[in-house]
């Protein structure tokens, strides 16, 4: 029997926003909309962006996760959506290049303290955030870390199920069995014509997952 891996996008896909956006607005003291602008023409990696951005955060893990507090919106039916894959089986990563400590956080709110997590490590002090991404097998990396995931999971022999809203998505999304999608990820494969199902929540997804996998046996 094959087994199935979801990976999951946290920012805008888990969350209905961005929570590292908040994080910047309320506290960078620079220009980081500038800067994220580069990195979406693809002038800079993830690990360049976030590392400029987030130098210029002073304030600490706590400041940082009550800026949060009421400000980020979980996708409706995503605990159930969790509980629904532990219950078939499916192993279920999340899989962001935003920032360990606020996922995290998030995710023990929920009541998901062991939930499993890659995402950008940070560590704080008097020069700011400092931000890092590993790859899989321990090296440094500056720039794809999903595709980097996503290349283990199938190298596993796992089916792999993806769920992503952003440009930064599409690489790995390209390389998985089945895709939920939302945001410019959604557009990107509506104009490009290729197969996927919508992400509005997560009770619906589980719902089409269901579908798609009995459709498959």
């Amino acid at each position: 029997m094959i087994e199935t891996v979801v990976q999951c996008d946290f920012d805008g896909t888990i969350t209905e926003d961005d929570a590292s956006f908040h994080l910047l607005d309320a506290h960078s003291c620079d220009d980081w909309r500038r800067l994220l602008q580069e990195y979406r023409e693809r002038r800079m990696s993830v690990l360049d962006f976030n590392t400029r951005a987030f130098a210029t955060v002073k304030a600490d893990k706590p400041a940082l996760l009550d800026t949060l507090k009421g400000k980020v919106k979980v996708r409706y039916g995503f605990r159930g959506f969790v509980d629904y894959c532990l219950a078939r089986g499916f192993r279920f990563a999340i899989v962001s290049n935003g920032l360990d400590f606020y996922i995290n956080a998030t995710m023990r709110d929920l009541g998901l303290a062991n939930a499993e997590v890659h995402a950008a490590r940070t560590s704080f002090g008097p020069e700011g955030i400092q931000v890092r991404y590993t790859a899989p097998d321990g090296q440094p990396l500056d720039d794809g870390f999903k595709e980097a995931y996503i290349r283990l999971f199938l190298k596993q022999g796992y089916r792999v199920v993806y769920m992503g809203n952003g440009e930064s998505d599409i690489p790995a999304a390209r390389q998985a069995h089945h895709v939920f999608a939302t945001g410019q990820l959604l557009s990107y494969y509506r104009e490009n014509f290729l197969d996927y199902r919508p992400l509005e929540n997560f009770s619906d997804a589980a719902k089409d997952l269901d579908e798609m996998l009995e459709i498959q046996v």
